[in-house]
């Protein structure tokens, strides 16, 4: 194929669309699948069961569906799962999931992954996302669509990222971060609601004042979670146009863990 460089090894048992190109000395496994019009640079291994959407575009230098970083790893046939029109900056390493969680680790669709970028076993990236520079996840970290993860974030295992959140370069997150929340620092603390990147996304300025009173029932009140949680579930009535925005962070708020909380 004249799209594959004469460089390139790929094993006899991969699956490559025919409009996808490949650079010099990138290594592709047997058990690997790409999709149609995406291009991987040189440098790059492939391995393990991992699946590649259409139209992304993966740099060089990186390293995809290597196994887990996990002493308990026992040579299962976990997987990785790419979607569609993602950029991959250089570096990145992304590893397949582990047999006690999913056993999948997850990117969605749309997502602009810059270098240096780790995501390991099982973890479940939605779709829109923006990793900035060395952003780091530890195992098991789902995050959210449109979430914004600041150069230098690292997020510890378990922990949930929500939808349309933000975090400030060097964020250091133990606890869940809540849907439209802002946070920043060392432990990470939340500092305000994405208001900016929720008006580029066309919400209108009833959504945006029922997340403005999400973040006073949650950060200015000194109210405990659930009373937090029935103030913003009363939401709906005043603000009918936010309902599924309401939804969405109670069903977050409901599944934080009891003892890892969210930021505050």
């Amino acid at each position: 194929m004249a799209n594959i460089h004469s460089t390139a090894i790929i094993d006899p048992g991969a699956e490559l669309d025919s409009s996808v190109t490949v650079g010099p000395y990138t290594v592709i496994g047997p058990h690997v699948r790409i999709g149609a019009n995406t291009s991987v640079g040189p440098h790059c291994v492939i391995e393990g069961h991992t699946t590649i959407g259409a139209d992304n575009r993966i740099f060089q230098f990186n390293s995809l569906g290597a196994i887990p970083q996990d002493k308990k790893y026992a040579g299962e046939p976990c997987e990785l799962v790419i979607g569609d029109r993602n950029t991959i900056r250089e570096f990145c390493t992304f590893n397949i999931g582990s047999p006690g969680d999913l056993g999948k680790t997850i990117i969605g669709n749309d997502n602009w992954i810059m270098a240096y970028v780790h995501l390991a076993h099982d973890c479940v990236v939605g779709n829109h996302t923006i990793f900035a520079n060395n952003a780091q996840l530890a195992g098991h970290v789902h995050v959210g669509d449109w979430a914004i993860l600041g150069g230098f974030t690292v997020a510890h295992q378990f922990v949930r990222i929500g939808a349309h959140s933000m975090t400030a370069m060097c964020s250091l997150l133990f606890a869940d971060l809540p849907p439209f929340v802002m946070c920043q620092g060392q432990p990470a603390a939340a500092r305000s609601m994405n208001f900016e990147g929720l008006r580029r996304r066309g919400f209108t300025p009833e959504r945006i004042a029922a997340v403005k009173a999400m973040h006073k029932a949650m950060y200015r009140e000194e109210l405990t979670l659930d009373q937090a949680k029935e103030r913003i579930g009363a939401l709906g009535k005043s603000h009918p146009e936010a309902q599924p925005d309401v939804d969405m962070m109670l069903g977050f708020l409901d599944t934080v863990h009891a003892q890892r909380g969210i930021v505050r």
